[in-house]
């Protein structure tokens, strides 16, 4: 992990950047350290023997064959791109900044199209049979050829006016494609180019154990409640708290029916799962891994950037001619 340190260490911070240094790069190296020596981090109360917390080198090709996979055959995959992005102070959406050389968006598209099939098969199981990208109209034309390379396995989806519209959407479209095929969906942000093959398998079992599973992190912040934005309230236990991240994967008839309930009696749901809560259903939480950041401000994205070097993972062009 030294290059990774180096980079940052080699460069004269001003202090937003220091402090992204120590609260974020520097904790994933503690981890990543933690993780090689065999100290898991894991709280009781999550079964998390098959989890392993690193930076992400365990979905490298040299450390694929000791993943323990899981056949995605039954599994649709909803990529949300619909955002603006206005926290990135950039012209375009988030999306479609370029990371490593390519589209933010083109990480999870190669990884759900690509290198998770890949993988899979290579051990004998299925990859997703069906990826439907939320995506705003007026860029779909951009992306229509990549849609046409991966003709059957990849369509468009219309965003909604709010996520909950966006997922339904993009699970509409799944169902449409696959018929019953698709047993489950698994909904994730385009924001979140880093997630890893082994948190997507390990997310995927939780649900179908389950009915349903969210990716997360336990807290590490102290967080500060406030009613009116000046004053603090109280201090909210940190024990109890955990960082939700993406996928979440759901059994699709339990979402179908979870939409209804939302819309019939106007419930506000701040993620995919609040409405599985929302129905009184159990939602399984599943440990994943901090590198599993959402790109949010231009910060993120020069961590980003030090991860995957770390990875040794190169982006493929998916507008590529063959």
């Amino acid at each position: 992990y030294i290059p990774l340190f180096q980079q940052y260490n080699n460069i004269n911070f001003h202090q937003t950047e220091l402090n992204m240094f120590y609260n974020i790069v520097f904790p994933l190296l503690l981890l990543a350290i933690n993780s090689s020596i065999g100290k898991a981090f894991a709280p009781s109360s999550i079964a998390a023997k098959h989890i392993e917390i690193s930076l992400g080198a365990s979905s490298n090709a040299a450390n694929e064959n000791s993943l323990q996979l899981e056949d995605l055959g039954n599994v649709g995959f909803v990529l949300l791109a619909g955002g603006t992005g206005s926290r990135m102070k950039a012209n375009l959406p988030k999306q479609f900044l370029e990371l490593k050389g390519m589209p933010v968006l083109h990480h999870s598209l190669d990884l759900f199209l690509n290198r998770l099939p890949a993988v899979c098969e290579k051990a004998g199981l299925k990859g997703p049979p069906i990826v439907a990208l939320v995506l705003d109209p007026k860029y779909q034309p951009e992306y229509q050829a990549i849609v046409d390379k991966y003709k059957g396995r990849l369509a468009f989806a219309n965003p909604g006016v709010e996520r909950q519209g966006s997922v339904e959407n993009g699970v509409n479209k799944v169902v449409e494609l696959a018929g019953n095929l698709c047993t489950h969906v698994a909904i994730h942000d385009s924001a979140r180019p880093l997630v890893t093959i082994e948190e997507i398998c390990n997310v995927v079992r939780d649900a179908k154990e389950y009915g349903a599973a969210v990716l997360g992190v336990p807290c590490k912040a102290t967080i500060k409640e406030s009613d009116d934005g000046s004053t603090v309230l109280r201090t909210i236990p940190r024990a109890r708290l955990w960082e939700v991240h993406t996928p979440q994967v759901i059994e699709i008839q339990m979402l179908q029916k979870g939409f209804e309930k939302v819309t019939k009696e106007g419930l506000e749901v701040t993620d995919d799962v609040s409405i599985v809560e929302a129905m009184g259903e159990t939602v399984k939480l599943t440990l994943g891994q901090y590198t599993n950041l959402k790109i949010t401000t231009p910060e993120d994205m020069d961590v980003a950037s030090a991860i995957l070097d770390e990875r040794k993972v190169t982006p493929i062009d998916l507008l590529a001619h063959e």
